[in-house]
């Protein structure tokens, strides 16, 4: 075992580490994540849209439409925000001016994504003559352009500004205005680059990443049972070496969880059924039915550490008892610990995967309905698990269940860990007697 801990601890970790820390796979990491107030936000009209209530759904009817704006003007164009954030993100790690950045890449993508609608003539009650943009091109399913046109539109911004091919204002210029005309010259490149590209050449870069990645998204986020079961190994198993899990996974994965969830809420908007959604494997899935405490489903472990007979342990409980109620989990993860804990690791990485399999069961059997909201990780999993589901109440008893049979997977590793726990303070309160 000391040989297995130490090639992790010399190969495995370090790697991981690097990874994890990739100055764009942060970039990607951070953007993503700040379009999540603006996703949670549109969820909430979700819910209100669909309150299972007759009175209320009557009351709603009139304004259904106004209503729908909110979400169609945030999760309908998450991929516009997202570049904003990747692109603000990365200038940031470079020391460039973020402002400048963000709107140099938001250029580039709208020119590779949306290519303006020309109406030739008005459509009496529907539409006049003149220029539009499809806004469905920014939703989600292109948010791999939305990287990739980050990405380049930053380093072509930082490279002109290392090459010094810019222009340069005199010294007494308020920074604001200086750093419009540093940024005239590689805008311009950036600009010309898409627009070739796209327009001239014709070539389609969402198109072109969609062919190539769909087919990945749709194994790990999903309803492949393999992919959901390989995706809750991965975040388990780097957590039990002490990596953020979700760090190192999300660059990859994140881009499909928000898809996945995003085209769920847009065909629940369109009134299809929360049992026949496109996607099971969405964040929101692991979120609720699984990850009830926060990964490794810990709210089960830190509830046996509240009665524990180890003084330490039932301490770390209560003390972890609240935070875990509401999904941070990192002051068991590390207090217990959990990392590098080959006890409780085990357990850490099986329960989830059994509650993983159970729940997918469950839903492609009609027993649960599918995720169709995207609410905040601090909420308590069965509140949420029930709104999620549009109001599903065997949604919410699928969490309990699980709680209570992962408690169940982890009491006899627990029991092992409690005695291991109780013979080291029985030995310190040895050598303190003795001290004295």
């Amino acid at each position: 075992m000391n040989g297995f801990v130490g090639v992790i601890e010399q190969k495995i970790m370090p790697m991981a580490n690097k990874i994890g820390s990739q100055r764009h796979m942060t970039a990607i990491r951070k953007g993503i994540i700040a379009t999540m107030p603006l996703t949670i936000v549109g969820s909430f009209f979700t819910i209100l849209l669909n309150i299972p209530i007759d009175s209320i759904a009557a009351l709603i009817e009139p304004y259904r439409e106004v209503l729908d704006i909110p979400f169609r003007y945030t999760v309908g164009i998450l991929a516009l925000y997202a570049t904003f954030g990747i692109a603000s993100s990365l200038a940031k790690s470079y020391k460039l001016d973020s402002l400048t950045a963000g709107i140099l890449a938001l250029m580039a993508f709208l020119i590779t994504a949306a290519p303006p609608l020309r109406v030739f003539e008005d459509v009496e009650n529907v539409v006049t003559a003149g220029r539009y943009m499809n806004i469905a091109n920014l939703g989600s399913g292109s948010l791999f352009g939305s990287i990739v046109t980050a990405i380049i539109s930053v380093e072509i911004y930082r490279l002109f500004i290392a090459k010094n091919i810019t222009i340069k204002m005199p010294e007494g210029v308020p920074p604001e205005v200086s750093n419009s005309f540093t940024a005239l010259i590689p805008g311009a490149a950036i600009l010309i680059l898409f627009w070739v590209i796209r327009h001239m050449l014709g070539f389609d870069i969402n198109g072109f990443l969609s062919q190539i990645l769909m087919p990945l998204k749709d194994v790990l986020a999903g309803n492949s049972l393999i992919g959901g079961l390989l995706t809750v190994f991965l975040i388990c198993f780097f957590w039990v070496l002490g990596i953020h899990g979700p760090a190192i996974m999300g660059p990859v994965i994140r881009p499909f969880w928000d898809m996945s969830i995003a085209e769920n809420m847009d065909a629940f908007q369109n009134n299809v059924s929360a049992f026949d959604m496109p996607n099971i494997f969405t964040e929101q899935f692991l979120q609720w039915f699984i990850w009830i405490g926060g990964a490794g489903t810990t709210l089960a472990l830190v509830v046996l550490m509240m009665f524990s007979k180890s003084e330490y342990l039932k301490s770390l409980g209560r003390l972890s008892f609240l935070p875990g109620l509401f999904n941070i989990n990192e002051p068991v993860i590390f207090g217990a610990p959990i990392v590098m804990n080959p006890v409780l690791g085990i357990p850490f990485i099986v329960a989830p995967l059994i509650t993983t399999t159970i729940s997918y069961f469950l839903t492609i059997t009609g027993v649960v309905p599918m995720m169709v909201a995207r609410l905040g990780f601090a909420m308590p999993s069965p509140i949420a698990a029930w709104m999620s589901t549009n109001w599903s109440i065997p949604a919410a008893i699928l969490v309990i269940f699980n709680f209570v049979l992962t408690i169940g997977i982890y009491y006899p590793f627990f029991k092992v860990f409690e005695k291991q726990q109780l013979e080291k303070e029985h030995e310190e309160k040895q050598a303190e007697a003795a001290q004295q």
